[in-house]
């Protein structure tokens, strides 16, 4: 009897300790996370404020840059906003298409003429970079599966609307600065390579 009532006792207090404990975390937890918060809100809303700012203003004058312009048949016009060199060894080239031809545009010729490339639908998939000094051909890069790593128009664009596009290539030679890209029947357009960060 008197274990048993022993026990017992130790059982109550176990949980009368680990409740007064847990009551005290929870009411030191309850105290500084209503201070923080309003600490942290206060002083992180400002920083992502300004980080945000930052990035609106670094990303506007990239988008009115242009390094080429190009235009195609029927009202098609691609520019060519950047050009990087980036440290794994490729160049990355972005821009805009924007489609005046007065129909959904699927850039089906954009897609290149090679049989793997048939399941990349409406993209990039066929466009190059020529090095003239080096007198060499860049195809865009591919993973295995045959999936080229650029843009893919699901849907095609609407007549009077512009979309943004990449594609990625193997890099020329350091010493080439400056490239032909061209796809589909677009003209090509010249462009200065930068390095990437």
């Amino acid at each position: 009897m008197k274990y048993r009532h022993t026990m017992r006792s130790g059982r109550i207090l176990t949980a009368v300790a680990i409740t007064t404990g847990l009551l005290v975390t929870v009411a030191g937890c309850g105290g500084s996370g209503d201070d923080e918060p309003d600490a942290k809100t206060s002083s992180s809303a400002p920083a992502k404020g300004d980080g945000g700012d930052d990035k609106q203003e670094s990303s506007e004058p990239s988008t009115d840059t242009v390094l080429a312009e190009v235009k195609g048949e029927n009202g098609l016009t691609l520019a060519v906003t950047s050009a990087g060199r980036d440290a794994g060894g490729f160049v990355t080239v972005e821009g805009t298409v924007t489609n005046n031809t007065g129909s959904r545009w699927m850039a089906v010729e954009w897609r290149g003429d090679e049989r793997e490339l048939v399941k990349n639908g409406g993209s990039v998939a066929g466009a190059s970079l020529i090095d003239q000094q080096g007198k060499k051909k860049y195809l865009v890069l591919r993973d295995t599966s045959g999936r080229c790593l650029c843009t893919q128009f699901s849907g095609g664009v609407r007549d009077g609307e512009s979309t943004q596009w990449f594609a990625q290539f193997p890099a020329p030679p350091q010493d080439t600065t400056s490239v032909d890209f061209q796809v589909g029947s677009m003209p090509p357009a010249t462009i200065e390579l930068s390095e990437g960060e």
